[in-house]
């Protein structure tokens, strides 16, 4: 039986990574979590690496899955030594525990390793980050690739799909502000229109992973790099716009042409997808759909307040 270990399984990707394996028969999958573990989660911090290994020796995996990850720019920035810890060292212990056992790895990375002067970006396209966030990414898929040639780095821009929170993604943390601005008397929301974004659904991101982990499970393990993106490209500003027509709101939006962030972002990361596209995996739901069902979701779950 084909074995899968998905650590980092309670965030925003990790979710949709194990409904998406739950309709996978024939397969065994063994989810872990830092924080919020559930009952059928194992504890484990991948920042201890004695841990790792005696979680991958005791499990003993043939794929595992690495989606815990700190992905908040502003946070890296602020203390890259514990973006570091996850997005590199953790990496690096995974890495290492899989060579052991003879396990195919596949870690999440991001556009931002790219400084967004020269899109679209192929994975082997020259990485220049311009921010801690995107330089321990980028050093986390060094450390993968330099303790194995059995794994596999895929790269992702912005992420959003089914929530527990609105702050979850950086598509769904605009909700609250264009809802208030929709209100009498409130300022309008100020939204960035200078950097270009192409939001990838999580469900169509784990559905390609789960074609990965097949072609593992089939003996043909796709290696390297490869790179996943949805392909609709818009700013914040147009995002909010789209947010604001799924909620049925008269939104007040003002457009910010210059970029505005404290911590460096890149204009546009887009990255190809060719490399997967031309092994037939991929899937795309349009953004009006897929926010539209997140919305309808999380309403229908929390009533659209913070749970």
């Amino acid at each position: 039986m084909f074995k899968v270990a998905v650590v980092g399984a309670s965030g925003l990707l990790g979710r949709a990574l194990e409904r998406e394996l739950a309709a996978q028969t024939g397969w065994q999958v063994v989810q872990t979590a830092f924080s919020r573990v559930s009952a059928q989660q194992v504890a484990l911090d991948v920042r201890d690496a004695r841990a790792v290994e005696a979680f991958v020796a005791r499990e003993a995996p043939d794929a595992i899955v690495v989606a815990a990850a700190e992905r908040r720019p502003d946070v890296c920035e602020h203390d890259p030594a514990a973006a570091r810890a996850l997005n590199v060292d953790a990496v690096r212990h995974v890495a290492a525990a899989a060579r052991a056992r003879g396990a195919w790895v596949l870690s999440i990375s991001t556009d931002y390793v790219f400084d967004g002067s020269a899109p679209p970006y192929l994975p082997d396209a020259r990485p220049n980050p311009l921010n801690a966030y995107g330089r321990s990414k980028l050093e986390g898929e060094r450390a993968l690739l330099d303790a194995t040639d059995h794994a596999l780095v895929l790269r992702l821009p912005l992420l959003y799909g089914p929530i527990v929170n609105w702050q979850e993604s950086a598509v769904t943390s605009l909700v609250p502000a264009i809802r208030a601005s929709a209100k009498a008397g409130s300022a309008p929301a100020v939204m960035d229109a200078w950097a270009t974004r192409y939001p990838t659904f999580t469900p169509d991101v784990a559905f390609v992973i789960r074609e990965l982990l097949t072609r593992c499970a089939d003996g043909d393990a796709v290696r390297g790099l490869a790179q996943w993106s949805g392909d609709e490209p818009m700013t914040k500003y147009e995002i909010a716009q789209r947010i604001a027509r799924a909620l049925g709101i008269d939104a007040r939006l003002v457009a910010q042409t210059e970029p505005a962030d404290a911590t460096p972002r890149p204009r546009d990361c887009h990255l190809d997808s060719g490399r997967l596209e031309a092994l037939g995996i991929g899937k795309r739901t349009p953004f009006d759909a897929g926010i539209r069902a997140v919305i309808d979701a999380f309403e229908a779950e929390y009533g659209g307040a913070q749970p």
